[in-house]
């Protein structure tokens, strides 16, 4: 419905076109003018609470995503020293970074980050970005078969997708086989 100007509200007796002063029916139309800037204050009001809202629950969006490949690297760090942890038990600094890492992740889980598990899942292209395809897994045909880089979710919103690998249906390449 579209809003009404100051000159569609004017009736025809603020327009000069009738002579009729009738109190009653100018009471009528100045109450309806009164109700419908009534109801749309109201909702200039509730449109502008939803926005302070939004804007107060993700805020931190840009910031967030600008963390991620921090805890991606402290991942990484993790990773590549837990292959010579074997052999070196009680590293401080693997258990530095860990301990990082930890509160890394605790505090973008405080402020509504978290990360999406994809592995093993079914393919979602609103949460995932397939880099490649592989056939040479167990999983079935539509699944997530590796995860690149770890995806993120801000409350209801991707953050950034995960990088995945995803399973490919066997049945292709065996009929390419025969031809």
């Amino acid at each position: 419905m579209a809003t009404n100007t100051m000159d569609n509200d004017v009736g025809p007796v603020a327009a000069g076109e009738s002579n009729d002063n009738d109190p009653a029916s100018e009471i009528v139309s100045l109450r309806d003018r009164l109700m419908r800037a009534l109801a749309e204050t109201e909702n200039t009001r509730r449109q502008g609470e939803r926005r302070v809202q939004d804007a107060n629950r993700y805020a931190v969006a840009n910031f967030a995503r600008e963390l991620l490949p921090v805890v991606d690297n402290l991942r990484r760090a993790i990773d590549a020293g837990s292959a010579g942890a074997e052999t070196q038990k009680g590293d401080g600094l693997i258990e530095g970074v860990v301990a990082t890492d930890r509160i890394l992740t605790q505090i973008l889980n405080r402020f509504g980050v978290e990360e999406i598990n994809a592995l093993n899942e079914p393919f979602d292209p609103k949460k995932h970005e397939a880099v490649m395809e592989t056939d040479q897994t167990e999983q079935p045909p539509g699944s997530v078969a590796q995860v690149l880089e770890n995806g993120y979710m801000l409350h209801d919103r991707l953050l950034r997708p995960a990088r995945v690998v995803v399973a490919k249906s066997q049945q292709p390449s065996s009929q390419a086989a025969e031809q």
